[in-house]
């Protein structure tokens, strides 16, 4: 039996009960309990429609739980009295299914949680491992959040931004206990593109495909962050950059550019270029130039400064730093380099200790402190 395959009909099964009248909580609730019982009996008796299987022991699951509480004797009355629907087209559930997840009433941390449990078919206990927190935690949140959202319905227009920074989040929470969440927001992201056409979902998917394809060069002995222009390129991963800018020029050919796809067409420059030095930064430039067009932030404006400074000289880098918030994360380590490619020594050193301590990562922190280390030793000498 293969688990993915269990795990990749969650959400359209889920969908189903609750199509049919089941509050959120308890679909979600009914499917894990038949999950369970697949685990035990498919390996002996795999089902002909592994779909049907699910959704008929699931909407059994929910029908006995209803009996059994006192409180619930309407819904009973109800759910009997309407016989069941046949199961949808599994797109408009599974979709429908992550804009609930992704609702906006729901803080960033939870619906990331809610999104891995309830779309991505994973146990309570896997998704608190991946956040380095205890079961229980993550239990009680995942609680909350179900709680939030169980009178919404899944006939609700749902805001595919918001689905996409969710899937975004559990990429960059990278890799915790025995679950990739960076592998698993790719596998969830290839399965929202395939139920929708919008260039964003495959800007988004390519940007995780040549993020993660750099992967294995990011940490050397120790676990020490090695920085972009340090990092053995010979380590990474090809077959995913093919892919990537690949699924990147479709999109873009749809002349619908939004944020992730510029995001992936810079990172498909730094992924091209043989080397540190053979970075075309003048054309990333221009393409920080479009990301702001379509979304202007201060973190967007601060790695442009990087580039600036890379492409056309630090000045102009520190320049273009001159117009952002000291106060923005990363500021004084982005100052600290410029500083340090202009020959300003004692500023970069002064900046990179500066940014070391209002790092926060153990990893962050001990790299900056580095840095520091190493200028001030240029700087003596």
């Amino acid at each position: 039996m293969d688990p993915s395959l269990l795990r990749d009909l969650v959400p359209a099964v889920i969908g189903v009960l609750v199509r049919r009248g089941a509050d959120f909580a308890s679909a979600e609730d009914a499917v894990q309990e038949a999950l369970i019982r697949a685990l035990d009996t498919w390996p002996d008796d795999p089902p002909r429609d592994p779909k049907g299987w699910l959704v008929a022991a699931a909407w059994r699951k929910f029908v006995d739980a209803a009996r059994s509480a006192s409180s619930r004797r309407d819904r009973e009355d109800a759910v009997e009295a309407e016989p069941p629907a046949e199961p949808g087209p599994a797109t408009d559930d599974t979709l429908r299914l992550y804009f609930l997840c992704a609702h906006s009433a729901l803080p960033p941390a939870a619906a990331v949680a809610l999104t891995l449990r309830a779309v991505g078919g994973l146990t309570t206990r896997q998704i608190a491992e991946a956040h380095l927190v205890p079961e229980a935690t993550m239990a009680q949140r995942i609680s909350r959040a179900k709680r939030r959202i169980a009178d919404e319905s899944l006939d609700r227009p749902g805001d595919l931004g918001t689905v996409l920074r969710v899937l975004y989040l559990v990429f960059n929470e990278g890799y915790g206990g025995e679950l990739d969440l960076a592998a698993e927001a790719i596998r969830l992201a290839r399965q929202l593109a395939a139920l929708t056409d919008e260039p964003e979902v495959a800007g988004l998917l390519a940007l995780m495909l040549l993020h993660h394809a750099r992967r294995a060069s990011r940490t050397g002995p120790g676990g020490r962050l090695v920085p972009l222009d340090r990092q053995d390129r010979s380590r990474w991963d090809t077959a995913l950059i093919a892919e990537g800018v690949t699924i990147l020029q479709t999109a873009l050919g749809r002349d619908r550019l939004g944020e992730y796809q510029a995001q992936a067409a810079i990172a498909a420059l730094h992924a091209d270029a043989p080397s540190a030095a053979e970075t075309d930064w003048v054309q990333i430039v221009e393409w920080y130039d479009e990301l702001l067009a379509v979304a202007d932030s201060p973190v967007v404006r601060l790695n442009r400064a990087v580039a600036l400074g890379a492409a056309d000289g630090a000045q102009a880098g520190l320049s273009a730093l001159a117009d952002l918030d000291p106060a923005l994360p990363r500021y004084d380590a982005v100052a600290a380099y410029l500083h340090e490619r202009a020959g300003d020594l004692a500023e970069a050193a002064a900046g990179y200790a500066r940014a070391s301590r209002a790092a926060t990562s153990v990893p962050e922190r001990d790299h900056l402190t580095r840095e520091a280390a190493r200028v001030r030793q240029l700087l003596g000498s």
